[in-house]
């Protein structure tokens, strides 16, 4: 329920103006997906990764201490 609130309400005449300004900038070029969905994979792969093996290792210490 706290999440309904938090969202803003769409707004398509801002959508379409974001979106002529982009063009008018020259839009995205040919790579800039590629780029952003990679710098995405940089930033959480190693934050899931390192979540991960604290997951492992704190489940793990019944064993090594046990």
């Amino acid at each position: 329920m706290l999440w309904k609130k938090l969202q803003k309400p769409d707004n398509p005449a801002k959508r379409e103006e974001m979106k002529d300004e982009i063009q008018r900038e020259g839009g995205l070029e040919k790579h800039d997906v590629l780029a952003m969905v990679l710098s995405a994979l940089l930033v959480l792969v190693p934050v899931s990764l390192a979540v991960l093996l604290l997951i492992t290792f704190l489940a793990s210490l019944p064993v090594w201490l046990g």
